[in-house]
């Protein structure tokens, strides 16, 4: 059975729940702070434990959809995800809340699955690569209109029922369905028999992984916990021995008969590059919000900021994701005449030209948006292909490791640019009108950064084969996934 509308239509209400998750909690955080009697400061271990978590499992689960069928592992995280959401709602103390919102992070798998499932049934009919490539758009679609749903849902719900509980209830419910949807609907894939799991591999990754993000997350908390240069001490010597550790990895790898993950199919032509972009865009698409969201809301009688409240900064977070919308669709669209090579550097290029544009213009509202939406469109173009051209440059059975990471990537490089900007906007803060206030110079520095990772994306994507990303012939196909080329 090739690939239907049906099945890009059921994994587009998986995306539009994934994007509900990402979306709802945020505009409760303040009523959850409250409902938990905890300090506004600790929301930030939310983000901590659920990062931390989701770079850990996955890579593993990817691999194990590779191996056993990706719907039996899509349909696992699934149901994991919608037991952790009913914890949330269940939970009345900080660290029962800290535990299960780090367990519901298992969605971050979904996209890669989903991916990984849309190429394998399209490769049966030698269309898998043109075919997922619109397929991704549509999911990234998806996932951003679930976000803004979410966003815009959970306060009217919370103000319309006044029930904290009640209101958490909504997302477990649509995680639950999800669930049943994959079961019901869901085909799997034919993995290759034979596999084995690197256990040994992902143990060594697993604590490169979490030695790295973990000096990250503590770099940035730095300055809340009050630690001074031993702080700084202790993020040198976890990201050392983070380093040491991915040094390790890639010397076990490359004598493994079936590794963890292929090192060899990383340095090939048509995947590092790849991967370097899913690093190199997380800095602004993940690492950049906050400031952003800061920005808006700094007093403009400052000299800078845009002096907004809450409901005006959501507004342009709103226009920032319809931005990755259109980004997505216009990628679903251009991708089937166009070069895949060709809008990658070019969606890359617009990433760097939107935050290079905020330099010289950031002190009024209609440039701040008019920033925001060239940065989002190239964004949003580029989440929705990486999955996909990581599937295509992977030689078969590692289609679903290959895709999950890019999010792996591209988490790593959003925690890096996180942790970076926030040491960044305290130089400075308190030596201006406001003692809260970061520097105009915090700022400045902040999409300087950004700028210069999209403008890096898109040099390094000209190292990729102008062939890249093609649908194969079914001969030359068998012939590849024997020698590990790409398909």
């Amino acid at each position: 059975m090739g690939i239907t509308a049906g099945l890009i239509g059921w994994f587009i209400v998986v995306e539009l729940v994934s994007g509900l998750l990402q979306g709802y909690y945020v505009p409760l955080f303040s009523d959850i702070v409250h409902e938990l009697g905890i300090h506004d400061s600790d929301v930030n271990w939310f983000e901590a434990a659920q990062l931390l978590l989701s770079a850990l499992v996955l890579p593993i689960l990817a691999k194990l959809g590779d191996m056993y069928g990706h719907k039996k592992i899509l349909l696992i995280s699934a149901i994991l995800t919608a037991g952790a959401s009913w914890w949330l709602a269940f939970s009345g103390d900080f660290w029962s809340f800290l535990i299960a919102w780090a367990l519901q992070g298992f969605y971050v798998v979904w996209l890669p699955l989903e991916i990984a499932l849309i190429f394998e049934r399209g490769r049966r009919q030698n269309r898998g690569v043109s075919t997922t490539r619109r397929a991704a758009g549509l999911l990234v679609v998806g996932l951003q209109a679930g976000a803004i749903i979410g966003a815009l849902a959970a306060g009217r719900i919370f103000a319309a029922t006044g029930d904290l509980q009640t209101t958490l209830f909504i997302p477990a419910i649509a995680v639950t369905l999800v669930a049943i949807v994959i079961w019901l609907a869901v085909p799997e894939s034919e993995p290759l028999p034979g596999r084995r799991l690197d256990t040994w591999g992902f143990v060594i990754l697993a604590w490169g992984l979490l030695l790295v993000t973990g000096a990250l997350v503590y770099m940035r908390m730095i300055g809340e916990l009050n630690l001074g240069a031993s702080g700084w001490i202790w993020v040198g010597v976890l990201l050392a021995a983070g380093v040491a550790m991915f040094w390790w990895f890639v010397r076990y790898e490359l004598r493994q008969e079936d590794p963890a993950i292929d090192i060899r199919v990383l340095r090939k032509p048509e995947m590092w590059p790849v991967q370097a972009t899913a690093f190199l865009v997380g800095i602004s698409l993940l690492g950049a919000q906050g400031p952003l969201s800061t920005y808006a809301g700094t007093d403009s009688s400052l000299g800078y900021g845009l002096g907004l409240d809450a409901t005006d900064r959501s507004n342009i977070i709103g226009v920032y994701l319809i931005s990755l919308i259109i980004g997505a669709v216009v990628f679903a669209i251009t991708s089937r005449k166009a070069s895949p090579r060709v809008i990658l550097i070019v969606a890359s290029a617009l990433v760097g030209i939107g935050y290079l544009l905020f330099l010289p213009f950031h002190t009024e509202l209609w440039q701040v948006l008019l920033n925001l939406m060239i940065a989002g469109i190239g964004s949003g173009a580029l989440v929705a292909a990486m999955p996909a051209a990581a599937a295509a440059a992977a030689p078969r059975g590692q289609t679903g490791i290959a895709s999950a990471l890019t999010n792996t990537t591209k988490t790593i490089g959003g925690t890096f640019a996180s942790a970076v900007f926030g040491v960044l906007l305290a130089v400075g803060a308190g030596t201006v009108a406001s003692q809260t206030a970061a520097s105009l110079g915090g700022y400045l520095a902040v999409w300087a950064i950004c700028a210069a990772g999209g403008f890096a994306a898109a040099a390094v994507l000209f190292f990729v084969p102008k062939v890249a990303f093609a649908d194969t012939l079914p001969e030359e196909l068998e012939q590849t996934a024997g020698e590990s080329q790409i398909i």
